[in-house]
């Protein structure tokens, strides 16, 4: 028996966890017509498989029709969703895993023109600010009707043999009825901190009333809500007292904070480099002042933290969602003595960005993540050995290297700095994006005790590659700034890599010109505003960075605003000129004549950047592909078989920014899905 703390049993009610690693409720938004079918299936059987003691589905399903789901949300209230529930419970059991479901009444935290375009309700008029919904003020009608819609789900999934459902009561119309800032309602249902929770409570009894005293029932909530007028601590330890007191949980699911506005959900769930587990010590406080078994997760990213947290007494059971869509193995690697080899989640919050911004969650450096079917984590050996020679030792080339070489090829890489890294390495010079080198670094690891050969201070040219004797290339060369398309004075900027690089010092008035719209353009201006430089972000986009997404934005935001930086959009710089000691910038708009000047003394330029392409077109006439790839081959993840020039000497691959300016996970992507066929 192993003494770790994570690997030790706990017993909820008559339930048997194998360990104290649980996976809590989220929405990664891979249902089809509203139903967990054979993707969400596969994404939680494999982490089931791995060796997780209990997996939370949906974030949250979806209780009622009036209840539309903003996030691809699993629907509920249709009784068809036992079915498929049912293959996802049967599968996770037969590995040993309990299955739970989170169920919602999302209240005013959608849209109104989603779903059947009914109402949105709450316990007031007010609008939310993450989905501008402007909601009705419930009726009695509403309230008995949304109580009797929470029973009915909670029987479907019990039907569907899920070990118990977890309600959700943190910015949903549960808690919407908590807070004097979002309950208008008369009483019974408002005024008196009593009044305030009967609406929850009912839900509770009418679940417990239904399913019987067997059944699993838990509450995810607030103990906090951090805002002026809400609920704060000392009236949320009292509610959770009272939850304590009805017996009609078994077990709390604490968080801290509000989720109404991106700030407020960046703080309960934080991001790169914020703090790691900040709500941890409450959720402890709440445990201590209860006695009921209590769950908590919030950016507890590694094993080290989720083991003080189960060791020091402050969690039953211990949430790494995050931990593992970056990677579903990691209870097993920790069961195997592995831990060294988990591939670390890196905060990039490109996971839940993307479901808030309507796309089903990715994983910025393991794109098998909510692919599990057509691109599996496991990496089958190729039938014969090859010798693969990679250009380029940024993401994209690192994970052509590490696939090849579990694919049991001979891996040679040629990279021109002296080290791996590429954009991520510049990326991660910002402190507080420092996580990012992770991506690297896990990969130089697994890549070392692969056997690649490396060769640093190498800017491969031709010969240089021909010398390898490949008998496959891939040319993961990446990119670099591209030139603004300014009428005259390209030459008086200089680059946000200039910037990050620091071969360029920030200037002391300085405009930054972001047209690419992504994290290089605000790592660059908060670099600069940190020097207690005058910056001006000017941007032609009517939307500020639009490829840097919503929780991820905010700690940038957080940074300029208190430099007292100005953020311009809609406008678009035309030219620069010197005058004087300084620059004139000219600023135009797409929109029509208007004109603007600026006086600085620095201009900055983010406007992406251009494929690094020479290599892989003087070694295409030598290939016998002549570079192409068959894309319905890749896409169906079948091998590459084109030949276009069978007197070739190796076939040819391009991936990356060295094919186009994209992201971090288009890069990984790119690699995995071409070399995992080679």
């Amino acid at each position: 028996m192993s003494t770790d703390p994570l690997l030790q049993p706990y017993r909820l009610k008559h339930l048997e966890l194998r360990n104290r690693i649980i996976i809590t409720s989220h929405e990664p938004a891979y249902a089809e017509d509203g139903m967990p079918k054979a993707r969400y299936l596969a994404y939680h059987l494999e982490r089931a498989r791995a060796g997780v003691a209990l997996t939370m589905t949906a974030g949250s399903a979806s209780v009622a029709r009036d209840s539309p789901p903003a996030f691809n949300n699993i629907l509920a209230w249709k009784d068809e969703v036992v079915g498929w529930m049912r293959q996802l419970a049967r599968a996770c059991h037969d590995e040993g895993c309990a299955v739970m479901i989170q169920l919602t009444h999302l209240g005013r935290r959608t849209r109104w023109d989603r779903g059947d375009w009914l109402p949105v309700l709450s316990a007031s008029h007010r609008r939310e600010a993450a989905h501008r919904a402007s909601p009705k003020r419930m009726e009695d009608w509403d309230i008995a009707r949304v109580i009797g819609d929470y029973a009915d789900a909670a029987e479907r999934m019990q039907a569907a043999g899920l070990d118990g459902v977890e309600i959700e009561a943190y910015g949903h119309l549960a808690d919407q009825f908590w807070s004097p800032l979002t309950n208008e309602m008369d009483a019974p249902w408002g005024g008196s901190l009593e009044n305030r929770l009967r609406f929850s409570f009912a839900i509770l009894q009418a679940v417990r009333d239904r399913c019987g005293p067997d059944f699993i029932l838990g509450l995810r909530y607030s103990g906090d809500d951090r805002l002026p007028g809400g609920v704060g601590a000392a009236e949320g330890l009292e509610i959770s007292r009272r939850l304590a007191a009805s017996g009609l949980v078994d077990f709390l699911n604490v968080v801290r904070g509000h989720i109404d506005t991106d700030p407020g959900l960046t703080d309960v769930i934080p991001v790169q480099g914020m703090a790691a587990a900040p709500h941890l010590d409450f959720a402890g406080r709440i445990r201590a002042g209860t006695g009921m078994p209590v769950f908590h997760a919030a950016r507890i990213p590694d094993l080290a933290t989720a083991r003080h947290a189960v060791a020091s007494g402050l969690l039953d059971m211990v949430g790494m969602t995050r931990a593992h869509i970056a990677d579903p193995h990691l209870v097993a690697k920790l069961v195997a003595g592995q831990e060294a080899r988990i591939r670390p989640c890196v905060g990039a919050n490109y996971c839940l960005d993307r479901i808030y911004q309507g796309g089903m969650a990715l994983c910025l450096h393991n794109p098998s993540s909510g692919r599990e079917i057509e691109l599996p984590h496991a990496i089958a050996p190729a039938a014969a050995a090859r010798r693969v020679t990679v250009v380029g030792a940024g993401p994209a080339g690192m994970e052509a290297a590490r696939v090849a070489a579990l694919r049991g090829h001979a891996v040679t890489v040629l990279e021109a700095a002296d080290r791996p890294g590429g954009q991520v390495r510049l990326s991660a010079l910002s402190e507080r994006r420092r996580e990012m080198a992770a991506i690297i670094d896990w990969r130089a690891a697994e890549c070392d005790r692969l056997g690649v050969a490396f060769r640093y201070n190498t800017y491969a040219e031709e010969e240089d590659v021909l010398a390898t004797d490949p008998e496959e290339v891939v040319i993961a060369t990446g990119g670099m700034p591209g030139p603004a398309p300014l009428e005259a004075g390209e030459d008086l900027t200089v680059s946000s890599w200039d910037i990050l690089s620091g071969d360029a010092a920030p200037g002391r008035n300085v405009l930054v010109f972001d047209e690419a719209g992504d994290a290089a353009g605000l790592q660059a201006a908060e670099k600069i505003a940190a020097t207690g430089a005058a910056v001006e972000i000017v941007t032609p986009d009517r939307a500020f960075a639009p490829e840097v997404m919503g929780m991820t934005l905010v700690p940038f935001l957080r940074a300029l605003q208190a430099a007292d930086s100005r953020f311009t959009v809609t406008w678009r710089l035309r030219s620069v000129m010197r005058e004087g000691n300084g620059l004139r910038a000219v600023l135009g708009s797409d929109y029509g004549a208007a004109e603007q000047v600026r006086q600085v003394d620095q201009v900055v330029v983010n406007h992406g950047t251009l494929p690094l392409e020479d290599l892989y077109f003087a070694l295409k006439p030598l290939s016998s592909n002549l570079g192409e790839i068959d894309h319905e081959a890749l896409v169906a993840g079948r091998p590459q078989a084109l030949c276009r020039n069978p007197a070739g000497r190796f076939r040819l691959w391009r991936i990356g920014d060295a094919v186009a300016a994209r992201n971090t996970h288009a890069a990984i992507h790119d690699a995995l899905r071409l070399v995992r066929q080679i």
